[in-house]
């Protein structure tokens, strides 16, 4: 589904991703860990379109994507689940849901039952302004936002960054059956060990914007993903 490759991103002058090259296969969830400050979310910014990428390429369903802008990249079916949830806290619930609309087709333009049934305290809470919301429930409708688009690629940017264990839980439990249903690549930004390891189908380790380690989960040990994941631990 996505396949970066030598992907290269500048700031101001400042090189933040260096060579950067992945692949995220359908109905699995590669995950891609690092310590604060190694390109992860500028790598999601890449993918997505909210930040153009320097060089290197990106192919999306096989084909070469040019650079395009964010909303341009979501008719195309990239979502895109920002690290801080980046929710309008003066809009309610349903309208945050319903910003997410905007890049399918006048038909389709209804917030699917399922993203209830997936998070049933935005169908309790669709009329509070998201700004009244707790935390966790502001990444849940950050998440529901994302996957009203009817995503083929989901970027989760640390999902589970300041959020309760029982949100966690939940959150988890969501990606499993997004996985399950076999119709979506997920990418899975996380700093959370455990709960990237036990999600994860492949693995990618970042570290001063460049991959040091990459392996399928079935091909590698948990002591050696712990050990690229945090060398000096």
């Amino acid at each position: 589904m996505l396949e970066t490759r030598d992907l290269t991103l500048h700031y101001s002058g400042s090189q933040i991703l260096n060579g950067v090259s992945l692949t995220a296969e359908k109905g699995q969830v590669t995950c891609v860990m690092g310590t604060n400050g190694v390109g992860k979310t500028s790598l999601m910014k890449a993918i997505s379109g909210t930040h153009q990428r320097s060089g290197g390429e990106i192919l999306f369903e096989g084909k070469a994507l040019p650079k395009l802008p964010s909303h341009k990249l979501a008719q195309m079916g990239v979502g895109y689940v920002p690290q801080g949830r980046m929710i309008f806290p003066l809009l309610t619930v349903r309208e945050n849901l319903e910003t997410g609309l905007a890049c399918l087709p006048r038909g389709g333009r209804v917030v699917p039952e399922r993203i209830y049934e997936m998070f049933p305290v935005l169908k309790e809470m669709q009329n509070r302004r998201g700004g009244d919301l707790s935390g966790g429930q502001q990444q849940q409708l950050a998440i529901g936002r994302a996957l009203v688009t009817r995503p083929k690629l989901l970027l989760m940017d640390e999902p589970t960054e300041g959020i309760q264990p029982n949100i966690i839980q939940l959150i988890g439990r969501v990606i499993e059956q997004l996985r399950a249903e076999g119709e979506m690549a997920i990418v899975l930004v996380e700093q959370y060990f455990d709960f990237a390891f036990d999600l994860a189908d492949r693995f990618y380790v970042l570290s001063r914007g460049e991959t040091v380690f990459s392996a399928r989960k079935a091909e590698t040990t948990r002591d050696a993903v712990q050990a690229a994941f945090n060398p000096h631990g």
